[in-house]
Formats: C-alpha cells, sequence, structure tokens
C-alpha cells in the first residue's frame, strides 16, 4: 500500500475512535467470547485504548487468565451502513497514577473514592489489527499493526468480500 492509503485509513480509523467511546470490549471464559459495553479513551497517537474498570471484576480475573480481546467501536444506530472499527489486541491492567489521572472524570466518583482509589485500574489495550468497516465497497479494511522501537507502521490489506 502506498503511503497516501496509509495515511487515509489510519486518518478514518482516527476519527471513529475521536467519536465513539462506548463501545463493547470481549474478553475469553472457558474459549468463548464474553462482551460488555465500556468507556473508551485512546492515547496521543490513536492507537492503544484505554478503560476504566474495578480490579475486583469478572472481566479482570479474565484478562489476566487470558488478554486476548476484541473491542467494538463506532456505529452510530443512524441504520445499515454506519462506520465502525473491529479492534483485535491484548489487554493489561494498569495500577499507575498517572494513566489512573489521566483517565480520570467525575462521572467516575459513582463507582470509586477518586483516582487513588486501589480498586480502580485501567485496561490498555493494545490492538494487532484494525478492521474499518462499512465504508462502501472499500470495506472491510484491515489494518495490521506491528510495534518495532516504539514506532507504529499501519499495513493495509483490502478484503474482497465479508464472510
Amino acid at each position: 500500500m502506498d503511503k497516501m492509503n496509509e495515511q487515509k485509513i489510519a486518518k478514518k480509523v482516527n476519527e471513529v475512535l475521536e467519536g465513539n467511546r462506548v463501545g463493547t470490549l470481549a474478553t475469553v471464559v472457558n474459549n468463548k467470547p464474553h462482551s460488555r459495553y465500556m468507556t473508551f479513551f485512546s492515547d496521543e497517537d490513536g492507537i492503544a485504548l484505554y478503560t476504566p474498570t474495578n480490579i475486583n471484576t469478572h472481566k479482570a480475573e479474565e484478562i489476566e487468565a487470558n488478554p486476548n480481546v476484541h473491542v467494538l467501536l463506532g456505529y452510530s444506530g443512524e441504520g445499515y451502513g454506519d462506520q465502525y472499527l473491529e479492534l483485535s489486541g491484548t489487554a493489561v491492567l494498569r495500577t499507575g497514577d498517572q494513566l489512573k489521572g489521566r483517565i480520570w472524570n467525575d462521572h467516575m466518583k459513582e463507582w470509586f473514592d477518586g483516582p487513588n482509589d486501589p480498586e480502580y485500574v485501567v485496561l490498555e489495550i493494545t490492538p494487532n489489527e484494525i478492521r474499518f468497516m462499512n465504508e462502501g465497497e472499500e470495506t472491510p479494511q484491515t489494518v495490521q499493526l506491528y510495534k518495532k522501537a516504539h514506532t507504529v507502521r499501519f499495513f493495509y490489506f483490502p478484503t474482497a468480500s465479508f464472510n
């Protein structure tokens, strides 16, 4: 893929990430998917996703047992053809105060005493593949992410049909 297509797909992926905070997070339980709605935040590069949770939840246990996750973001509900992302990757539980402070907002007071609450953790999701869906006949478009020496490179593979 040429640099122009790569940048175009990266821009579209970032637009969906920026415009959609609520999505589904699927973990693996007994070799089967288990999904729930979550609120997601992306990093400055738009690569990693973050979502707050309680350390004592099933999802935290599930991720510690099997870090493979799947996220759906987008699809505004306006009808057939809405754009959305499918992200496959791995998740880890983060307890660092700097990250917790960056993610923290007042809506979280319903579940936590504050950003220093020991039960408050952040799931960091590092995608290894992102599929951009419903952009006409050009989709799905798959972006493979490979991290090497602190750089991220997008690889774009158009798919002929979605089965």
